[in-house]
């Protein structure tokens, strides 16, 4: 209730009954007796101003009395018939109506037919649906909270009927200061701050050598990008009685379309659709069929007929897609002011994660890449492949029981060379500087994440800001208690019930971890069942390549494994995708089609708005969870098993560079607009990346230790080489580590089971009466056979010491630089404190000039007080 100067209050309370009345009763003109009498200089022109307003006012609310009352079905008074829209009739047709609203409006789809009122969200449903009664009830609700509506049925299938909500400004207000929505109240203050005489130098040196390179070439032209004023202000939960205090140049413009639409998004969560505490919100009327789908509207189009570079964009949607989601920007920044402005916090601190994880990947990838690279240029002088190449008399035992054959020793040569290329003495540093890596990752990632929730107002913003989920608040609703930080009472879930959905939870939990690891121990036992069964295959082909085929059926199954496990998330998107993407790709083009061939191709049709989102695909219910998945996996992969393949990050680098367009062309094109929400950080996931970074030091020292040939070779290198006790380990100490490395084993021992049926008179003639094995054992002929040897406890201990070295090493290293490397950069902790100190001046002087102002106010009409302050 406003009050007007001369003491006039135009009241204007409408009481909606649960049946859909109103009481007029409330609606009235209050004229405000001031306490010191009549005044001599009321203005009668506000007067009847007032009455005015209240005039039409009373009009309308008659109006929507009718319309709640109407016993018509599924409100379809509010229904208009779909009107293909068409460039070449509709100047005339506007021309005709004697219409005055603006063209531009009315065309875009984007706003009601009268072009004043913007869409702020859009329901659909069919007619032929039967929960027409849940329908009446919740539309009759949304009226009754404040929200316009009108209906309009589909150009594609007139069953279809679009439901197009607009939230007026009382009502965002009302909500926005429910909802702790956070508005710009005032402008930032960039604190520069002071700079030390060795940085400026290094800045001067630094600048000199810019000259000689191009003009930031990965950045994006400032003219081009829009000046996004949320970004240069402070924020603040939204007030009604502080209005005064936040920056309102335009009341239509004030809350930006995301937000209008969460607001909107956040009415609809919470209204009924029957009597009864459980039976509310729009997600259960999603559910249930009763509306088929319910997203904000994109901003238009994401292409244009002209050049971006000439005409500029047409809207924010269509400067994301050429600045961001196009394919020749790969190796430009991302607009992520932009991105967070349109899709909100959350998707754009999941891209600027991406972005970050994806610049930091550089130096891991050059340094995989020489490692890979070291290993190709030392491969002719590796002592180790020679004498693998070289061993034509050196007959290996069988790999199998009974069916595998006898094989010689430098039939392995592509093998030994190709493992050199992944294992050679650089391994060891990578694995060392992966795990600093993922460290340095982590930390910088803090600092970044900072300097972002800085820039995007999110430092002093907490999760207990967002509402409570609505069918919680629905469910819990009898059991409240108060909440110890905002002191008001809010529904609360007993311990008892807790704990048994979280007992619920971890069983599930326990037992899909069980099954993992069944399925690994199982693909384990089927290799080796199966390599003496592909030996004795009838086909040479197979039989010849036992243990690629072995491989190659256990990498296939596991494959169906991890696809049947994440059956609910893999395959059933893909059938999402034909089942509704693509068909409404199709069915889209089919109207189109028929559509011109009624009207003639010479006119040029385009639906509205709301028709091509519902034609869109909607994002999926998880949210970024599939995104996030799929890059923490990735990211497992390069850190865990970086030490058995160094070009991991490499491949990763390669692919993240086309995932973020790849996500940012579905966000942008192929994907309903999202509902903006907002988030301080990536959330759990930033524990997971903790999680595999400890992981990976464990991992890398255990891959390096048991499965690499690093350490025998070191111990051999340095005790029974030919330069044992000399203190070196070159190419030329290696000499003979390969015959010293494989035992003897006698043909005769076999067990009549495992014997093989070849006598190995094929390489010599003769029957074969010793083999040679990879082991460290003793020969046949000493006092204990194939006992082992002083040379495998000699490994085995620094294979043990490796591990525990290599772990400590890398911790310390690793804790050591989170030590370093503070969360927060000095310039911004220097800055914060600054503006924060300038703030509270700030709004002191602020407060300090209203009471002046209002002291001056009373003064003039004649009603001051004593002992005011100021």
């Amino acid at each position: 209730m406003e009050t007007s100067s001369s003491g006039i209050t135009n009241g204007r309370t409408k009481v909606f009954h649960p049946e859909g009345g109103v009481d007029l009763q409330s609606y009235q003109l209050d004229v405000q007796i001031l306490p010191d009498g009549p005044r001599s200089d009321v203005d009668f022109s506000e007067i009847l101003n007032a009455i005015q307003e209240m005039a039409k006012d009373v009009n309308i609310l008659f109006d929507e009395l009718e319309a709640v009352n109407s016993p018509c079905k599924d409100d379809d008074s509010l229904l208009h018939p779909g009107n293909l829209t068409s460039t070449s009739d509709d100047a005339s047709r506007l021309e005709a109506g004697g219409e005055t609203v603006p063209e531009k409006n009315k065309l875009n789809g984007l706003y009601f037919r009268d072009g004043k009122c913007r869409i702020d969200y859009i329901l659909v449903y069919r007619k032929s649906n039967p929960q027409m009664e849940k329908r009446e009830v919740f539309e009759r609700n949304i009226r009754a909270e404040g929200l316009q509506m009108e209906k309009e049925s589909s150009l594609i299938n007139s069953d279809i009927i679009f439901v197009k909500l607009h939230a007026p400004w009382e009502v965002l207000g009302r909500y926005a200061e429910q909802m702790n929505v956070r508005m710009p109240f005032r402008r930032k203050i960039y604190y520069l701050p002071r700079r030390y005489k060795f940085m400026s130098r290094i800045d001067k040196q630094i600048s000199r050598f810019r000259r000689w390179l191009p003009k930031k070439p990965m950045r994006l032209d400032k003219e081009t990008l829009p000046d996004l004023e949320e970004n240069d202000c402070y924020t603040a939960p939204f007030s009604q009685q502080r209005i005064h205090h936040f920056i309102i140049h335009n009341k239509d413009t004030f809350f930006n379309n995301a937000t209008r639409s969460r607001i909107v998004h956040h009415i609809l969560q919470r209204i009924k659709y029957e009597e009864g505490k459980n039976k509310i919100g729009l997600n259960r009327l999603l559910t249930n069929g009763s509306y088929e789908a319910a997203f904000p509207l994109h901003e238009g189009s994401y292409r244009s007929k002209n050049s971006i570079r000439t005409h500029g964009a047409v809207n924010h949607r269509h400067l994301l897609y050429e600045c961001w989601a196009s394919w020749g920007v790969w190796y430009k920044y991302q607009p992520l002011d932009l991105v967070r402005r349109y899709f909100g916090e959350k998707i754009g601190l999941y891209f600027a994660w991406l972005g970050w994880y994806t610049g930091m990947l550089f130096p891991a990838a050059f340094i995989g890449l020489f490692v890979f690279l070291y290993g190709v240029i030392t491969l002719d002088h590796c002592q180790v492949s020679k004498e693998v190449c070289q061993a034509t008399d050196i007959i290996m035992c069988p790999v199998c029981d009974k069916y595998c054959p006898f094989m010689r020793l430098s039939d392995s040569c592509v093998y030994a060379k190709v493992t050199h290329l992944f294992d050679n003495g650089a391994t060891v540093f990578f694995a060392v500087f992966m795990a600093v890596w993922a460290t340095v990752f982590l930390e910088f990632w803090k600092r970044r994440r900072a300097v972002i929730a800085y820039d995007w107002d999110l430092i002093d913003w907490e999760e207990e800001e967002e509402e409570i989920r609505p069918q919680f608040e629905a469910k819990y609703s009898k059991k409240e208690r108060m909440n110890p930080i905002s002191g008001k009472p809010e529904p609360y879930q007993a311990f008892a019930d807790k704990c048994s959905r979280l007992i619920v939870s971890a069983s599930g939990i326990f037992f899909m971890i069980c099954v993992v690891i069944a399925a690994v121990f199982g693909i384990v036992i089927y290799r080796v069942v199966t390599v003496s069964t592909f030996a004795a295959f009838k086909w040479a082909l197979i039989r010849n390549n036992s243990q690629v085929a072995t491989t190659g059926t256990a990498v296939c199954i596991n494959f169906c494994i991890i696809m049947l496990l994440n059956v609910f998330v893999n395959l059933n998107s893909s059938t999402f995708y034909i089942a509704f993407f693509l068909g409404r790709l199709i069915q889209n083009w089919w109207t189109r089609r028929k559509v011109r061939q009624e009207h003639g191709p010479e006119r040029k049709i385009s639906f509205p708005q709301w028709e091509k989102d519902y034609n869109l695909q909607p994002m999926n219910a998880y949210g970024l969870f599939d995104e996030y998945l799929e890059m923490i996996l990735q990211f497992g992969f390069t850190t865990i098993f970086v030490a058995a393949f160094p070009l991991a990050p490499l491949l990763a680098l390669l692919n993240n560079i086309i995932e973020i367009r790849l996500d940012a062309y579905k966000f942008v094109t192929q994907w309903r607009r999202p509902l903006a929400s907002r988030a301080k950080d990536i959330g759990i996931w930033y524990g997971i990346l903790e999680g595999i970074g400890i992981l990976s030091v464990i991992t890398n020292a255990f891959v390096i230790a048991i499965t690499s040939d690093f350490i025998p070779r070191l111990v051999y290198a340095y005790k029974y080489g030919p330069c044992a006790g000399q203190g070196e380990a070159g190419q030329k100490c290696m000499v003979g580590y390969v015959n010293a490395s494989l035992s003897v084993f006698r043909i005769s021992d076999f067990e009549n089971r495992s014997e093989p049926e070849s006598d190995g008179s094929e390489f010599s003639g003769t029957p074969l009466k010793y083999c040679r094995y990879r082991d460290y054992r003793d020969p046949p002929h000493s006092l204990v056979p194939y006992g082992y040897t002083l040379q495998f406890w000699h490994v085995l201990a620094a294979r043990l010491a490796f591990i525990i070295v290599f772990e400590h090493l890398v911790f310390c290293i690793k804790h050591l630089i989170s030590y370093l490397i503070p969360d927060l950069p000095k310039d911004l902790r220097d800055r914060m404190r600054r503006e924060k100190y300038l703030i509270q001046e700030m709004m002191y002087e602020a407060e300090l000039e209203r009471l002046q102002k209002e002291r001056k106010e009373r003064k003039k009409n004649g009603k001051a007080h004593h002992n005011e302050w100021p």
